[in-house]
């Protein structure tokens, strides 16, 4: 049986060439599908990186600017800045009436203070400093603030990494837990005027015999630490709105009095005085970078945050820190200097040598503005990245002009120095951040 002519055609099959044209389409199709989805993916990707950076860097400085502005702080004085010459030629010791004076030997106050490196008796940068005290002292301009200006090999004026160990700051390496090389470190103290006891002179209040203060008596009221935060040999400190006194506490119950060789408490001065635990309450504030991980093989720079002696990640995807201090000279210019130069001084207009004999480092307590400029990288590895996405411009590489390569050889120090990978997006923060406890 024979079929029509039209049935034998709709019979017929694809032919191979026609297959061949679908199958082409096909595949072009598909690639056309997949270089959209890889595009859009890599976009996603380096927009998810920018917010990152952007979110990252904001936060960094925030936490930065905070501490900053509380440099120096001590309750509702402070000790900063540098006196000018009255109308008689005469200049005023204001650092003398607002620095705390330390009734304790300079070993036993030194030990009770997170991240020394200036120690007492030893030659730190271009200073020598002096033996430590056995009479009472002004607190010395170190103590409040100090930087230190590293490159990927060592830091100026001293190393700050006295150890290796728990408790201490790392040292420079490109392992994770090491302190990122190349990133400049920065340490402040202030008083936290928020703790302590008051001394309304009613329900807690001194004891006084002339012009001296016998013993205080503390009872905590509300929203005050507790009496048994307190122990015998603590550090106190009796604070008001001129200066600070700092001293070892002998504890009988409700009573203090002053411990030790020193047991003589000048009466405050000021308005509102307080007592506050020094140990607990003189913040000392540390910030470095350092090396951490995302536990597939990426690693990047974590700012950290020290506070007495503990170290608590701030934000990752920091990998360089510079800091520079803004100081005012006579004729009213300010001008911003590395740790270095403002760690040789050793004479200023406002020096108290008082029984310490010199006052090296006295530039410090001058500083009025903090410069601080921060290089955040994108944390995970893009390798989709053409080489002008790659590119970025750093404050710090100073031979170079505009944007870079990772590697350039001009860049003071490189992603590969610190052990990071190149192929990551790169983008510059940087911020002036006033000293408000400079008086001038």
């Amino acid at each position: 049986m024979e079929f029509p002519a039209m049935s034998r055609r709709r019979m017929h099959g694809i032919s191979l060439i026609e297959l061949m044209v679908a199958i082409t389409l096909g595949i072009l199709v598909s690639i056309g599908i997949v270089n959209i989805f890889q595009t859009t993916s890599s976009s996603s990707l380096v927009q998810a990186q920018l917010a990152r950076l952007q979110e990252g860097g904001r936060f960094a400085m925030t936490a930065l600017t905070n501490d900053l502005r509380m440099a120096n702080a001590q309750y509702c004085s402070n000790m900063g800045g540098q006196s000018a010459a009255l109308s008689n030629g005469a200049v005023t010791l204001d650092r003398y009436l607002r620095a705390p004076r330390v009734l304790i030997s300079g070993a036993t106050f030194q030990s009770a203070l997170s991240d020394v490196t200036t120690t007492w008796g030893v030659k730190s940068g271009t200073n020598t400093y002096p033996a430590s005290p056995t009479a009472p002292f002004t607190l010395p301009s170190w103590y409040a603030m100090r930087g230190y200006d590293c490159t990927t090999t060592a830091c100026t004026p001293v190393d700050p990494a006295p150890g290796s160990g728990t408790g201490v700051i790392p040292a420079q390496g490109t392992a994770t837990g090491n302190r990122v090389p190349g990133s400049d470190i920065l340490t402040i103290r202030y008083l936290d005027g928020t703790r302590g006891w008051t001394l309304d002179g009613t329900i807690s209040k001194m004891t006084l015999t002339g012009q001296t203060v016998t013993s205080l008596t503390v009872v905590p009221q509300t929203g005050e630490p507790p009496l048994s935060d307190i122990k015998t040999n603590d550090l106190m400190m009796l604070a008001d709105c001129n200066a600070a006194q700092v001293f070892s506490a002998k504890v009988a119950g409700s009573i203090i009095t002053a411990n030790g060789n020193y047991t003589t408490l000048a009466v405050p001065s000021g308005v509102s005085p307080r007592l506050f635990d020094f140990n607990r309450d003189y913040q000392t504030i540390t910030y470095y970078l350092q090396v951490v991980d995302d536990n597939n093989g990426n690693k990047t720079g974590a700012l950290m945050r020290r506070q007495n002696g503990v170290s608590a990640e701030v934000v990752r995807g920091v990998e360089r820190l510079d800091f520079l201090y803004g100081v005012m000279d006579a004729a009213g210019n300010t001008s911003y200097r590395s740790a270095s130069d403002i760690d040789s001084a050793t004479v200023c207009a406002s020096s108290s040598i008082g029984a310490l004999g010199s006052d090296p480092g006295c530039m410090w307590r001058s500083v009025q503005s903090v410069e601080v400029h921060l290089l955040m990288d994108g944390q995970k590895p893009l390798y989709a990245l053409n080489a002008g996405d790659m590119q970025y411009q750093y404050y710090g590489d100073t031979a170079i002009t505009g944007l870079a390569a990772p590697d350039d050889t001009n860049r003071a120090v490189k992603p590969a120095d610190q052990g990071f990978d190149n192929h990551m997006l790169r983008r510059e923060f940087s911020s002036l951040v006033s000293v408000r406890n400079y008086n001038p």
